[in-house]
C-alpha cells in the first residue's frame, strides 16, 4: 500500500506527495530498518536532497520570481556565476557570509506574517510534490515509535517549520532572522544553520528536550553535514553526494539512496544552484529595490511604515 502520512490530509492539501506514487519505498524502508520505541530519542533530517528533491531555497526563490520580486533572467544571470563556483570548488566562509548578508538585506522590513504566508503558498505550489517517499517513510517510522522528528535546514526557520507541519513532523531548526515588532530587522540571530552549526543546534536541543544523542538518529545527503551525523548514535547517508558516500562507507554508516538512474544526476543540480540564486538573484532584487523604490508587480511583503 502506498505510504500516505495522515498529516498530509489537511484542509489545505500540500499536493500529491511523491510517496503516493512509490509505495515500494515504504516497504523497502520497513524491511531494512526497525526503529525501537524510545521517547528519549529523536531523529534529525536535513531537508535539501534528503527530505525533498533539490534545494528548498531554490524553489522558494522560484516562487518569489513568479510573484515578481525579481525576474527569472536575474536568477539565471547571477546564479550562473555563483553556481560555477559551487560546482567547481568547495564552500568557504566568504560564500556563506555573502549569502547571509544579501538575504538579510532583501528581507529587512518584511512582516513576519507575510513571510509565513509566502512560505506556505510556495511549498504547496512547488515543493510538496518533491518530497522523497523513502525519506518520509523513515521519518514516519520514528514517529510511530514515539520519537520526535525535527528538520534541520539552512533555509529560514519559517520555511522549515512549514515543511515540518505539512509533513506531520515535530518541528524544525533553521536559520533565524531577527524580528522586532513583527518585522525583520535585517540582522541574524546566531549564524546560518550550516555545517557545524547544525551539530551545535541539535546538541542544544537535546539538552533542552532531555534527549540522549547516542540514541538519536540523523539523516543527510551532504558531506557538509558530517558534524551533525557524527553527533548522533545512528547516522544515515540519504541520497548521498560522492564525498558523503565515501565518508559513510569509511565510518560504517548506513546508506539509503532513493534516486534512480538519470533522476539521481538531475536532482543534484538545484542544490548546487541554490546558493548562487540566493546570492545573485536576491542581491539583484535588493539593488533594484533601492534604485527604483517601487513595489513589486504583485502584492507581497511590504515594509512597515
Amino acid at each position: 500500500m502506498p505510504f500516505r502520512p495522515s498529516a498530509l490530509r489537511r484542509k489545505r492539501p500540500a499536493g500529491r506527495i511523491v510517496a503516493s506514487a512509490a509505495g515500494w519505498a515504504a516497504a523497502e524502508v520497513e524491511a531494512a530498518l526497525e526503529v525501537p520505541a524510545d521517547p528519549g530519542a529523536a531523529a534529525f533530517f536535513d531537508v535539501d536532497n534528503t527530505m525533498m528533491q533539490g534545494a528548498s531555497i531554490y524553489y522558494f526563490a522560484r516562487g518569489l520570481a513568479k510573484r515578481k520580486y525579481f525576474t527569472s533572467t536575474d536568477l539565471l544571470r547571477f546564479a550562473y556565476q555563483q553556481a560555477r563556483f559551487r560546482l567547481l570548488a568547495s564552500e568557504h566562509a566568504g560564500t556563506v557570509s555573502s549569502a547571509k548578508s544579501t538575504a538579510l538585506a532583501f528581507i529587512a522590513g518584511w512582516k513576519v506574517e507575510d513571510m509565513v504566508r509566502l512560505c506556505e503558498e510556495i511549498f504547496d505550489e512547488l515543493m510538496a510534490d518533491r518530497i522523497w517517499s523513502g525519506t518520509l517513510a523513515l521519518a514516519q517510522l520514528h514517529l510511530d515509535a514515539g520519537q520526535r522528528v525535527w528538520l534541520v535546514t539552512a533555509a529560514p526557520v519559517e520555511l522549515g517549520r512549514i515543511i515540518a507541519a505539512r509533513l506531520g513532523l515535530t518541528g524544525a531548526i533553521g536559520t533565524v532572522a531577527e524580528i522586532s515588532d513583527g518585522v525583520y530587522t535585517g540582522r541574524l540571530v546566531g549564524d546560518l544553520m550550516h555545517g557545524p552549526e547544525k551539530a551545535s543546534a541539535i546538541t542544544t536541543l537535546a539538552l533542552t528536550e532531555g534527549l540522549d544523542l547516542s540514541r538519536c538518529a540523523a539523516y543527510s545527503d551532504s558531506v557538509n553535514d558530517t558534524p551533525m551525523l557524527s553527533t548522533v548514535g545512528y547516522a544515515v547517508a540519504v541520497n548521498p553526494d560522492p564525498a558523503l558516500r565515501r565518508e559513510a562507507r569509511k565510518r560504517g554508516w548506513e546508506i539509503r539512496d532513493f534516486r534512480t538512474g538519470r533522476k539521481a544526476a538531475r536532482i543534484a543540480v538545484p542544490a548546487a544552484l541554490a546558493t548562487g540564486i540566493v546570492i545573485g538573484g536576491v542581491a539583484t532584487a535588493t539593488a533594484m529595490r533601492k534604485r527604483r523604490r517601487r513595489p513589486p508587480a504583485q502584492p507581497g511583503p511590504t515594509p512597515e511604515s
